[in-house]
């Protein structure tokens, strides 16, 4: 049955009451809008009435429309005045009266329905660089320190559809750096193909320091079968302790002999020592290699630092010597459920619990925190994470130099925590910059060879404008700028960082999501990065799709299903970023394959529009 005029009015109520409320709040952000960058402002003004539409749930209203056969506002981000208006248009037409039910005309919409598309598209250009031929996504890539010497890799992951060059600032030097953009320059020069570098800064570390070491030993093993019977000896390489050789490709083992020993060699000796067991073992010397030689092992021996090794030919004595240099063996802390580990300000090496001979703990674990903000502002009952969300705790005291953390989450089996792990405070408001002394000093590197810049660990619109105020001052006002977000500060302060953003374009988002899930909890994870997308469309700036992408076959070259079915999702997306490993280029290859077929089929996923906590600018 048609609708009644009543029913025709009330929805035309309620979109007239949205379409003031945008306007409404477009107008109390006067001032912030005419900061903008003017070829921004239109963008600002769009996102300004999304965020003011997203305020409330609509679902209901959409459902309603839809009854009607209207649009349902579904497609709201790129143009959402314009979709507002053009549904009371036609509701107007229905109730046979003027648009907007007897109110005065609107101001015309910043955007309608193709310059908000295409202004999203522009500013990817502007960014990102061409389309790639083919497909809408670009694709970038993480450099491996091998990219700074190996010419081919990157000419390979060119050919296989690079678009953009990710280098991270936390690795390498600005000499590698520089090799690394050489030598795509050169390749893009070959290729005829072009491929932007965006370079991430380092940002505030924040993760466990170092571990102490247990003492020095050599696990020397010969392979065996599942039967434990012997297949093959273990081959070490011995080297002069005075003059060490490299050990060559295919040996795994190594030992460097003082004293002068191994230049009495010969081959067929044996060399005989006690091991960290007490247990007599032998090496019988095989081959000479330069000052070097490969020995054989038949029986798993330990070998410790200054172990005493006697060389021994035909029965008689040749010589001695000891082993040294033996590498150190570092444990990682042991922790379960219900134990305490003891985050130290001071940076001492951390070890594991020591317990009684019952096995109960005397003194708990404690590792180094790298970041000194964290004992300022912990409190009793934050959450903390280690290593990607692999172990949870809450933090049960804090005196200032030490954070008492009692674990409550790890693997059924226990958890073991490394150096140079992850820590994440989801609940703590970390007061600190996102620049650090690092990463200003690494800068002046940056502009000279990049488009854009990632700024890691963003949290506040001060630290963009710190950014933007590095780069004024390096003479790089028209460098791009990537936000990347990465924790939960970020996420509730994306509508106004994105504001902040759009005073100096280019500019993207990064979703990085191993930290977000971490931050926001991974049950959360597809909700956050789905309203990401949608705030980002909304202010027409591209986003860059990023972390675990593909990430196993990247290291063995076999995707799994999971990992395939996420890869499509980023067509979401206007940029996919891979992780380096072993497989890059296959996997590069692979992604552009995927993303060239599911653009044939649809760009941007739609939703009904609940209720967004995010969008409440004013709160």
């Amino acid at each position: 049955m048609p609708p009644t005029p009543a029913q025709v009015a009330a929805l035309a109520a309620q979109l007239v009451a949205l379409r003031d409320g945008a306007l409404a709040l477009e107008q109390r952000f006067g001032d912030e809008l005419a900061a903008i960058a003017p070829q921004q402002r239109a963008s600002a003004r769009n996102l300004l009435h999304y965020l003011s539409v997203r305020r409330h749930d609509i679902r209901a209203l959409q459902q309603d429309l839809s009854a009607l056969g209207l649009s349902s506002l579904g497609v709201l981000e790129p143009h959402a005045l314009a979709s507002l208006n053009a549904v009371i248009g036609v509701l107007a037409q229905l109730q046979d009266a003027a648009p907007g039910g007897g109110h005065p005309p609107l101001p015309p919409p910043p955007v309608d329905f193709r310059s908000g598309p295409q202004r999203l598209r522009e500013h990817a250009l502007a960014l990102l660089g061409p389309e790639p031929q083919g497909r809408l996504v670009r694709i970038m890539v993480t450099m491996p320190s091998e990219a700074a010497t190996d010419a081919q890799l990157v000419q390979d992951l060119l050919d296989a559809g690079m678009d953009v060059m990710r280098i991270n600032c936390a690795h390498d030097g600005p000499a590698e750096w520089a090799a690394m953009v050489e030598n795509l320059r050169r390749a893009e020069q070959s290729r005829g193909r072009s491929c932007r570098v965006a370079m991430d800064l380092a940002g505030p570390k924040l993760r466990t320091g170092a571990l102490r070491a247990s003492g020095r030993v050599q696990r020397l093993a010969p392979q065996r079968d599942c039967f434990g019977r012997l297949t093959r000896p273990g081959r070490v390489w011995l080297t002069p302790a005075e003059a060490a050789e490299p050990r060559p490709p295919g040996l795994r083992l190594r030992l460097e002999i003082s004293g002068g020993l191994l230049g009495q060699l010969a081959m067929g000796d044996q060399l005989e020592f006690t091991d960290a067991r007490g247990q007599e073992h032998r090496l019988l010397v095989r081959e000479a290699r330069g000052a070097s030689w490969v020995a054989e092992i038949e029986q798993t021996a330990y070998v410790e630092e200054a172990t005493r090794v006697t060389a021994r030919r035909d029965g008689e004595t040749v010589g001695s010597g000891a082993f040294i240099n033996v590498p150190e063996v570092i444990e990682p802390i042991a922790l379960a459920v219900g134990e305490l580990l003891i985050l130290t300000r001071c940076d001492a090496p951390g070890q594991g619990a020591e317990r009684a001979a019952d096995g109960t703990v005397v003194t708990p674990a404690q590792v180094h925190c790298t970041l000194a903000t964290a004992f300022e502002f912990a409190r009793p009952g934050h959450t903390v994470w280690f290593d990607d969300g692999k172990i949870g705790g809450v933090v049960a005291a804090n005196d200032g130099e030490r954070i008492t953390v009692s674990i409550t989450q790890t693997g059924p089996k226990g958890a073991r925590l490394r150096a140079e792990k992850g820590i994440n405070f989801p609940d703590t408001p970390l007061a600190m910059s996102a620049l650090t002394d690092k990463d200003l000093a690494d800068l002046p590197a940056i502009v000279r060879l990049a488009d854009m810049v990632q700024l890691s660990f963003v949290r506040e619109p001060q630290d963009l404008a710190q950014l933007h105020a590095e780069l004024d001052r390096l003479g790089a006002q028209r460098m791009g700028v990537v936000l990347k977000i990465e924790n939960r500060r970020a996420f509730e302060n994306l509508p106004r960082l994105l504001l902040a953003s759009l005073h100096r374009p280019p500019v993207g988002v990064m979703i990085a999501r191993g930290d977000l899930a971490v931050e926001v909890g991974f049950e959360r994870l597809s909700e956050v990065q789905q309203e990401i997308l949608w705030l980002c469309e909304a202010a027409h700036v591209p986003v860059i799709w990023a972390t675990q992408i593909l990430e196993g076959m990247a290291k063995t070259g076999a995707p799994s299903r999971a990992e395939v079915s996420d890869a499509g999702m980023s067509i979401m997306a206007e940029c996919a970023m891979l992780n380096k490993g072993p497989r890059i280029v296959e996997t590069v290859r692979f992604l552009a394959g995927i993303i060239d077929r599911m653009d044939e089929h649809y760009r941007k996923q739609r939703a009904t529009l609940r209720r967004l906590a995010v969008a409440d600018l004013e709160d």
